[in-house]
């Protein structure tokens, strides 16, 4: 018999007990749907979140505050304050910088007439927007003369608004924060979130308001601030801003060389690295978890073949009477083996393809979901549900090909 005649054969002998066929692949359809549809929603969030990275300033660094271990066993927090900020900006101190700006993030309570939110309010400077690419869908951003004279004004995240004010235009209208009354000059466009957050979830105001209207004492290093972010000249010199930016920061903390930094300096780049290593393990993770599945589906298969192998060993003896070698009937139970995990592997790719169609233009945590099935990942699932056919139906197609014609003969 020819490979095709295999095939035919094969396809009747499985047509012949439908349900039963159906029910024995059942484990391959959830376990190649699972995780094709759970492999192609990891790779459609990774691209959605390289993305939002990539709108927040792929030159942006981030400098922050940490601990450093002195004699005596005391690790007090290092404090990075304005006046680094402002030693960060000099181009000749760090001609790889072209843009710094401060920042000082607090909780406060956001109320709209019976609206109340609790809401991460940022204090900053000009240079923000510009750094890390914030864009005023309504309304304006605050000025140089809004910091010089601690304004009350705010700027709203997209996501803010919307809690705050539902349809209403917030442009104009005044909130409270903090017991105090701010006005509201802008709302930004929506960045999307990730990571079960939003990136639109916030209020901005100038670092000089935050300073003067919500008690931000000065330290004898000079005016606190939680971040730092800079912005290098371009992408191929992020690393020598890093360097700069370390040895002026080494130089106002009074670090020596070999001492522990009290500060940490991280660019997008890494952030975004981070961020997608953390996500690849999360997506092995769940393709694991579905590859179960196969497992099981691989089990069924194989029992199935046991049970087809014994109620057709009259049907071996007779074709081994009329001349078909061992070789024929070997594969003959392997292509049935192999079809049984193909059909499954095929309906589960339908079905994932179903599932990746509904969630298209959806959104979750203001982040467009998709779910993208490439040509690569439709491969190896075919290749993964054959072989797993294969696989499970070796013991029972040698079981079969080692049947004595004789004794099979007298099978009843």
């Amino acid at each position: 018999m020819n490979l095709a005649q295999h095939f035919l054969s094969a396809w009747q002998a499985l047509m012949a007990n439908k349900l039963r066929s159906f029910l024995t692949i059942l484990g391959i359809v959830i376990g190649v749907g699972a995780v094709v549809f759970l492999v192609s929603f990891g790779r459609g969030q990774q691209a959605a979140m390289t993305s939002i990275f990539e709108n927040m300033g792929a030159n942006a660094i981030y400098v922050s505050g940490s601990s450093r271990q002195l004699m005596g066993g005391v690790r007090p927090v290092g404090t990075l304050t304005q006046e680094d900020a402002e030693a960060l900006s000099n181009v000749n101190k760090a001609p790889a910088v072209i843009a710094v700006a401060p920042m000082y993030n607090q909780m406060f309570k956001a109320v709209y007439g019976n609206q109340i939110r609790t809401i991460s309010v940022m204090g900053t400077t000009l240079a923000i927007q510009d750094i890390l690419n914030y864009k005023v869908a309504k309304g304006n951003f605050f000025n140089d003369q809004d910091e010089h004279r601690d304004a009350s004004v705010c700027i709203l995240g997209a996501q803010a608004a919307t809690d705050l004010f539902g349809t209403v235009n917030p442009i104009g209208e005044t909130i409270r924060m903090g017991g105090r009354k701010f006005d509201v000059i802008g709302i930004f466009e929506s960045r999307g979130g990730f990571m079960g957050g939003s990136a639109d979830n916030f209020i901005m105001i100038p670092l000089s308001t935050m300073q003067a209207r919500f008690g931000i004492e000065t330290t004898p290093q000079g005016h606190p601030v939680q971040t730092i972010v800079a912005e290098a000249a371009s992408t191929s010199v992020v690393n020598t801003a890093k360097d700069q930016i370390s040895q002026i920061l080494q130089q106002r903390h009074h670090i020596r060389e070999g001492e522990e930094n009290d500060f940490n300096v991280i660019d997008m780049q890494e952030i975004l690295k981070r961020m997608q290593q953390s996500m690849a393990v999360f997506q092995v993770f769940l393709a694991s978890v579905a590859s179960i599945s196969l497992i099981v589906g691989g089990i069924g298969i194989m029992n199935i073949m046991l049970v087809s192998v014994t109620e057709r060993t009259r049907e071996i003896g007779i074709r081994k009477a009329i001349g078909a070698r061992r070789r024929d009937i070997l594969i003959q139970f392997l292509v049935e083996s192999a079809l049984l995990s193909l059909s499954g592997g095929v309906i589960g790719l339908i079905i994932a393809g179903l599932g990746s169609i509904a969630i298209s233009g959806q959104t979750m945590n203001n982040m467009p979901v998709s779910a993208p099935i490439s040509m690569d990942i439709i491969l190896i699932a075919l290749v993964v549900a054959i072989f797993t056919g294969i696989i499970s139906g070796t013991y029972p197609a040698f079981r079969a090909a080692k049947l004595d014609p004789i004794e099979s003969l007298r099978h009843e």
